[in-house]
């Protein structure tokens, strides 16, 4: 007996918006680590764009938390280090947590502490925005490991995601800036410059999954793309250029570094949530039961991605 068995792409249901959160604070918390960490030497305080930032990863990490079906075994995620970069993820937010967190405190002047004026600020800076980069290269891996959504493995994408985690970095430290002092007068150029890499990796994900991913995947980018690059690029970086030019108001810096956060958030909840449809697989033949010479199979069978 012969039957061909068709299975269509379908739309993955193990993550959720609760795993695309992660992948939105833990990107926009660690580039807003390094933004932080780099604007040290110009003055700026490390204290509040610092404290934003491991807010952002801790929110991220807990959505992740709250998606297990049981919570309490949240502890197995260390246990796989050689295979899991997930687990690689999950092992450097300890480190992460501790350098930047010591940083904090030492920066904060809200609550004066004896070891304040012996810790070194600026070099446990540095180390956590080092290892939140390895920390955002983890989140980058962790979707390129999943072989069955052409969406989320192929390599283009990790360049979409470190250099959106980079350019939300920087416009989140220009919205704290509103509230605190003026940036650097280097932030408002990089933030132009990530925003033209972001641009350019995605436009270049994209292409790279026209001819071969599932149509459904495709059309899902595709209806944000205009969007993005007007909103998330184009409007932020006329905005940034403007502020550079003729120096008036941080405001506007401020609504350029709002919008690229936005729009990088989007970006992720897109990729995760709407554009993860599995490979889907085509079997012509299965073996038959009993010898029967008047019936062909074909074994193994052959797995063809379904016609778009």
């Amino acid at each position: 007996m012969t039957a061909i068995l068709d299975g269509a792409p379908r739309l993955q249901r193990n993550w959720d918006s609760r795993a695309a959160c992660n992948f939105i604070g833990g990107g926009a918390g660690t580039g807003l680590l390094l933004a932080s960490a780099a604007a040290l030497p110009a003055g700026s305080n490390y204290f509040p764009s610092a404290l934003l930032a491991v807010a952002l990863i801790g929110f991220g990490l807990s959505m992740v938390w709250l998606e297990i079906g049981r919570p309490f075994r949240a502890l197995n995620v260390f246990f796989h280090p050689q295979t899991s970069w997930m687990t690689r993820e999950a092992l450097l937010s300890v480190p992460l947590f501790a350098l930047a967190g010591i940083a904090i405190l030492a920066d904060q002047r809200l609550v004066p502490l004896p070891f304040q004026a012996r810790v070194p600020v600026a070099g446990l800076a540095s180390a956590a925005a080092a290892v939140g980069l390895a920390f955002m290269f983890c989140q980058a891996r962790m979707l390129r490991a999943s072989r069955g959504v052409p969406a989320w493995r192929e390599p283009a994408l990790q360049a979409v995601i470190i250099a959106t985690g980079i350019a939300e970095g920087l416009g989140l430290l220009l919205v704290v800036s509103l509230f605190v002092a003026p940036p650097p007068a280097w932030v408002a150029p990089a933030a132009i410059a990530a925003l033209v890499a972001r641009a350019i990796a995605w436009e270049y994900y994209r292409q790279r999954l026209q001819t071969w991913a599932p149509a459904a995947a495709v059309a899902a980018l595709h209806r944000i793309s205009l969007p993005l690059q007007l909103v998330g690029h184009l409007l932020p970086a006329a905005l940034l250029g403007a502020a550079i030019i003729a120096p008036v108001s941080q405001l506007p810096t401020a609504v350029a570094g709002l919008a690229v956060f936005a729009t990088g958030a989007w970006l992720k909840l897109t990729v995760v949530t709407r554009a993860g449809f599995t490979q889907g697989f085509t079997i012509p033949f299965v073996p038959s039961r009993g010898r029967n010479p008047a019936e062909t199979t074909r074994w193994p069978p052959q797995i063809t991605q379904p016609g778009r």
